[in-house]
């Protein structure tokens, strides 16, 4: 069932046009890449205030013109070492699309660093890790000069039980 699963996931992805413009940034040396027209705004760090017993990826929430949004933190998502704020560290607000509504949540990134505008044949479908790691979140990798950048869906980076969390978090 998970081979069926997956192979059908990796149909659809194959069939989805991952072509556009992505807003790319860094988490500890490594590229990722944001699809555009998912991206409300980027702010600068500022104060976010925690909310008691919600998982360790979610820093809180921030007060943005009078919004509360909820602030994950991708590199502890991802399971990467935490490392400190500088003053390049900023906030992506993101516009996650699920079932039954979309929220709005910023996510903590090391550094944005340029708009790309990738095309199909830049490309590649994300390599198969085995059946225990999911790589669903993953659009593909964009082939980029000599290094590679790792288009996210950012609509699939939380799971049903991590967005409803961030939803309660806000």
């Amino acid at each position: 069932m998970d081979k069926l699963t997956e192979k059908m996931d990796q149909e659809v992805k194959s069939t989805i046009n991952r072509q556009g413009k992505y807003l790319t940034f860094s988490l500890a040396e490594e590229e990722y890449g944001i699809g555009i027209l998912k991206i409300k705004e980027i702010i600068g760090m500022m104060p976010i205030t925690t909310v008691p017993q919600t998982p360790d990826f979610i820093k809180g929430v921030i007060n943005l013109r009078g919004k509360v949004i909820p602030v994950t933190d991708l590199r502890i998502r991802f399971g990467i070492d935490p490392g400190d704020y500088t003053e390049r560290t900023c906030i992506i607000v993101v516009e996650i699309e699920r079932e039954i509504a979309t929220l709005q949540i910023g996510i903590v990134v090391d550094s944005v660093s340029e708009v790309l505008n990738i095309t199909d044949k830049d490309v590649e479908d994300t390599p198969t890790f085995g059946i225990k790691l999911k790589t669903d979140y993953i659009l593909g990798m964009a082939k980029i000069d000599d290094g590679v950048k790792i288009l996210l869906d950012i609509d699939r980076v939380l799971n049903a039980e991590e967005m409803a969390e961030l939803a309660k978090a806000a």
